[in-house]
């Protein structure tokens, strides 16, 4: 199966979960702990990295910044690799630590940032670890002490975080408490724990009515976010020598199809109609220039969406290239 774009660009905005193999221990104690958060605040820092929120627990981590100049794999390898090895060595264990390395998931920051930031921080609560709001603010293991200034981390980004829910910090924290209050009621776990169609769309009731209407939206396990931002996001991912696989070039092609359809006043069925009246033909030149010369698709399946033959798309082409 083709392997999809990286999703890794530095300055990108992801929520990173890291579990235990076998959903077992990846801290024993505070020892533990205070290793692992070390190691992910230094590491931050020397990385430019943008931590904006964290919860450690007894077999999972949450965090969710902002990747440095080296991208987000080159943070996570010098992380996992580093304290896997302490971890072996001080409990006298060997094998893998950590459950298929971590699961990373771009994030739209406008829509998600603030229930990310409450989803994570009340991860401690909803697991038992703590009874209480109130205990959780002095919880050390979690970016939420840092945000009631019980806990004292560098390398966090509190001043961002808390401008995202207000310019001055008395009212920014005050209303960050009440969201936090809020978010405490809704059960965001399906919604925030991956991306794909349902999130991307704000529910199976909004897949399904798009569906009844016809409507294409595009989504991605990878990516949390509106349909604009997955296809923005796959797009820029989308380097020279990383090509999109051969459903989402096709799906690119149907799009851009359809756009240059309503554009020229035409419909996509009159163009794969075979009719070469009017601007049809310059039309389906500059739609076979593009799937062959930006998507790289067959010219089979150019023909195919074009409503033509294969020898007439290989004409086309031919005198594009004599221009």
């Amino acid at each position: 199966m083709p392997r999809g774009p990286r999703l890794d660009a530095p300055g990108t905005l992801h929520h990173v979960i890291i579990t235990g193999i076998e959903h077992g221990s990846i801290v024993r104690d505070d020892t533990d702990r205070t290793e692992f958060v070390n190691r992910m605040g230094l590491l931050a820092k020397g990385s430019c990295t943008s931590i904006y929120a964290f919860a450690l627990m007894t077999n999972e981590a949450n965090i969710l910044l902002k990747s440095g100049p080296d991208g987000l794999s080159a943070y996570m390898r010098k992380l996992l690799s580093g304290y896997a090895p302490y971890f072996n060595r001080r409990h006298q264990r060997v094998g893998h630590l950590f459950l298929n390395r971590y699961k990373s998931i771009v994030c739209e920051e406008e829509s998600y940032f603030d229930k990310l930031v409450a989803y994570i921080h009340l991860k401690p609560l909803r697991t038992g670890l703590v009874e209480s709001l109130e205990r959780l603010a002095s919880y050390p293991w979690s970016g939420h002490a840092v945000l009631t200034n019980k806990v004292r981390y560098e390398w966090m980004d509190r001043d961002y975080v808390l401008r995202f829910f207000g310019g001055k910090e008395s009212l920014a924290r005050k209303a960050y408490f009440a969201f936090l209050e809020e978010e405490r009621k809704t059960d965001r776990e399906q919604e925030l724990s991956g991306g794909g169609m349902v999130r991307s769309q704000g529910g199976w009731s909004n897949v399904k009515s798009m569906r009844k209407n016809g409507a294409k939206a595009r989504s991605d396990e990878r990516i949390l976010g509106s349909d604009r931002f997955v296809r923005d996001v796959l797009k820029e991912a989308a380097g020279p020598n990383d090509v999109l696989p051969l459903a989402e070039r096709v799906f690119l092609l149907s799009e851009a199809i359809e756009q240059a359809c309503e554009a020229a006043g035409v419909t996509p069925i009159f163009l794969r109609s075979g009719s070469r009246s009017g601007a049809l033909p310059s039309l389906r030149r500059k739609i076979a220039r593009m799937a062959a010369f930006e998507l790289g698709i067959s010219f089979a399946e150019t023909a195919r969406q074009l409503g033509v033959t294969t020898s007439a798309v290989s004409n086309m082409l031919k005198r594009e290239l004599r221009k």
